[in-house]
């Protein structure tokens, strides 16, 4: 309670000196996005590319400690706090705990790793089901930046395996009724603002899942 509420208005402080609302002596309340996905498709060289608009060049952590970071969307200036969680099997049972108060999820798989885009489905979206059901997400293909790497290719050749394009990625986002489907590289931060300022636009604004969705097709392509 107090303690949160102290260190909400201590990260908006170092984030933004103008983070309170005109209209009020309130700290605005900081908006949660928990990143989601199997080990290694890059979560968290993606939230600190955003975080510190560079990419990890060095040594990059399992898993890195949540930032909050100051975003204006749409002329309205929000602090996001970015929320890494492990992929691997091991934190089956330690990943929910970070779960409670997320405001939005974003369930990452990488567009050269296959098996990353099938676990999407397979494990994700029923574990994000079960934990929190009402909590809209948003589907993110990374690592965009290595479809035409030659080594990834031929990786990926080798295992009769191509690289994911972003039809797959639409089409998936619709199966599993996401808001939308984006995709970005942390390398060289293609398509990675897009991804916050569209966490942002979900909270605000999540679209309904229709019961019949046969001509929504806009509902899954950013336009």
């Amino acid at each position: 309670g107090a303690a949160a509420a102290a260190a909400a208005r201590m990260n908006c402080k170092e984030e933004d000196d103008n983070c309170t609302d005109g209209s009020s002596n309130n700290t605005k309340k900081m908006l949660k996005c928990v990143v989601v996905g199997d080990g290694a498709v890059g979560k968290t060289c993606l939230l600190m590319s955003y975080a510190n608009d560079a990419f990890p060049e060095e040594y990059v952590p399992t898993v890195f400690d949540h930032y909050a970071v100051t975003v204006t969307v749409g002329g309205q200036q929000h602090l996001l706090g970015l929320y890494d969680t492990a992929g691997q099997e091991d934190y089956n049972q330690l990943r929910p705990l970070s779960y409670p108060n997320t405001d939005v999820f974003l369930i990452c798989f990488s567009v050269v790793n296959p098996a990353s885009y099938h676990n999407v489905q397979e494990e994700w979206v029923p574990e994000l089901k079960v934990c929190m059901p009402n909590v809209p997400y948003v589907l993110i293909g990374t690592q965009i930046d290595l479809r035409d790497d030659p080594k990834t290719l031929a990786r990926l050749l080798y295992m009769k395996e191509k690289p994911l394009t972003y039809e797959h990625g639409v089409k998936l986002a619709k199966e599993i009724g996401a808001q939308c489907y984006l995709e970005c590289s942390a390398l060289t931060q293609k398509g990675l603002k897009t991804v916050f300022d569209e966490a942002i636009l979900t909270i605000f604004h999540p679209k309904k899942k229709k019961k019949r969705c046969a001509k929504c097709h806009s509902c899954c392509t950013i336009v």
